[in-house]
């Protein structure tokens, strides 16, 4: 992709953070584990198709993805793949009945879905067998992205006990390491979530950059910044840009041609609609027509260049020196909320080059020199306020006390398991590995996901949340409960089944709250 045009100073970042919370075997439908294969089939199917065919271009440091443990887990897990086949040929078959049906706008919408399901089938056969890791590890190794770890089950960091709250994200960042075998020079922190001071946790877990919020950076996000006297970088998401396409008034999706995210189709499932007004009821709404959309992609297209371009080049003339643009969003925002979105995603990424714009990764603009003076950080996020009301407002109260409650039992029951000493001028612990305590750190990171508070917060399957909250709580404390009673048969087999039944993140080990040496060194 060669530059057509006057080139322009610095350097555009695309950032996307992938997320979904872990949903396997809690629920189906409405939400659950549909919301999985959803996004699996609507985002990350065309997302890795089109860097793949970027990376057989020979096209390099094209975007910054985030992909946090507990989703990489879901797309590894041997029956999260089987359901995700088997949810590929449900859809294929519900297609198939639609296209024989007699009536015509069902028959059309059936005839488009049966060729979309049997694309996503091929390709899911072709690529994702073997799950997410060999498809993550290609495109790594090929260059075409910078590989964002994040800390164990996505927590809201700055709330989070400190001792968990590090711990998090060096297994974390070990687990990136398990799976695609890369060590991630930077993070999307969970929420751009940050309290003063996590900049040294992050250096010392070997961290050299992460994302927070323009606001954050008071807007001026046109360089990256070392966080106070460290020299770990904060890259900020430049509103102004982002907001093109991410704005719930005017964003880019909610035009009337594309396709409509809330309208089903209820006898066969599929979406038949296309927005039509923001304010038109969902029986009220025109067939989804693809072929009207091709020019008006287009049109958002020219539209964001021409907007990254100025942005580049004002930036760059207020600096005196070359500027960075980053616009970050959802990974599941591009074909699972906005159906059109990989393809405007794709045609952005030829386009931009061709505009004479420099596109690169975060990790690129630190080695580019796009890093200005340091800065200190408030606390903040990426929620509304930008600051934490989302996860700690009282509107989720109950939440809080509740993870608060639960991080003290679970670690008081966990310093009695593992026995840690001290151990010259660090600590350790006495023991080999104790399951037990392995289980009861598990289902505590379940327990304070950042996904539950935001979605009572946002009342978006707000009753799935708190009961998830719940769960995870009530496995913690029966399982504290027996080991701290000395019914050590009961508190193996309750933690032994807690395990079986998510069978997630088989390399926690608990003694490492203890010690400050990397997960994968020495103390087995």
């Amino acid at each position: 992709m060669t530059s057509s045009a006057q080139p322009v100073p610095g350097q555009f970042c695309l950032v996307l953070h992938s997320h979904l919370p872990w949903l396997a075997n809690h629920g189906r439908w409405p939400v659950g584990e549909e919301w999985l294969y959803q996004s699996w089939a609507g985002s990350y199917l065309p997302l890795f198709a089109m860097l793949r065919r970027l990376a057989d271009a020979g096209a390099t440091d094209q975007l910054s993805l985030g992909i946090t443990p507990v989703l990489a887990a879901q797309l590894d897990d041997p029956q999260c793949t089987n359901s995700m086949h088997e949810w590929l040929a449900d859809w294929h078959l519900r297609a198939t009945a639609a296209a024989a049906d007699g009536d015509r706008t069902r028959r059309d919408l059936g005839t488009r879905e049966f060729r979309a399901s049997r694309a996503a089938l091929t390709d899911f056969e072709t690529h994702w067998r073997h799950g997410g890791s060999p498809q993550i590890r290609a495109l790594a190794s090929a260059g075409v992205v910078e590989i964002l770890g994040g800390p164990l089950a996505h927590p809201f960091a700055p709330l989070l006990d400190g001792r968990l709250r590090q711990f998090s994200l060096r297994e974390g960042l070990a687990d990136a390491r398990t799976r695609w075998a890369i060590d991630p020079a930077g993070i999307w922190a969970p929420e751009c979530a940050f309290a003063p001071g996590m900049e040294t946790e992050y250096a010392a877990a070997g961290v050299g950059h992460f994302m927070v919020d323009g606001p954050t950076l008071r807007g001026d996000t046109a360089l990256g910044r070392p966080v106070g006297g460290s020299d770990v970088v904060a890259f900020g998401r430049d509103l102004a840009v982002s907001y093109r396409v991410w704005s719930p008034r005017s964003g880019y999706p909610g035009h009337a041609a594309y396709r409509d995210f809330h309208t089903y189709d209820h006898l066969t499932g599929l979406k038949p609609a296309r927005v039509t007004g923001r304010t038109v009821a969902a029986e009220d709404k025109k067939p989804y027509d693809p072929a009207g959309v091709d020019p008006i992609i287009d049109r958002h297209v020219d539209d964001f260049v021409d907007h990254v371009r100025r942005r580049l080049i004002d930036e760059s003339a207020r600096l005196g020196r070359p500027a960075l643009v980053v616009a970050a969003f959802d990974t599941e925002l591009f074909g699972h909320w906005w159906h059109e979105g990989p393809v405007w995603l794709e045609r952005v990424l030829h386009r931009l080059p061709q505009a004479g714009i420099r596109v690169g990764t975060l990790d690129s603009a630190r080695r580019n020199g796009l890093v200005g003076a340091p800065v200190d950080l408030a606390a903040s996020s990426w929620g509304s306020g930008k600051d934490w009301r989302v996860w700690n407002g009282p509107q989720v109260d109950h939440l809080v006390a509740l993870n608060a409650e639960v991080t003290e039992t679970a670690l008081a029951a966990v310093d009695k398991l593992i026995e840690p000493v001290a151990l010259g001028a660090g600590a350790g612990y006495r023991g080999g590995r104790n399951r037990v305590a392995d289980q009861i750190v598990r289902e505590t990171l379940l327990t304070v996901s950042s996904d539950w508070p935001f979605m009572v917060s946002k009342d978006t399957a707000a009753h799935y949340a708190v009961e998830r909250a719940h769960k995870h709580a009530h496995a913690t404390r029966e399982i504290c409960d027996a080991a701290l009673r000395g019914r050590v048969d009961l508190a193996e087999r309750l933690a032994r089944n807690w395990s079986r039944a998510d069978n997630l993140f088989a390399g926690l080990d608990a003694r490492r709250l203890y010690t400050a040496t990397p997960p994968g060194g020495s103390g087995a």
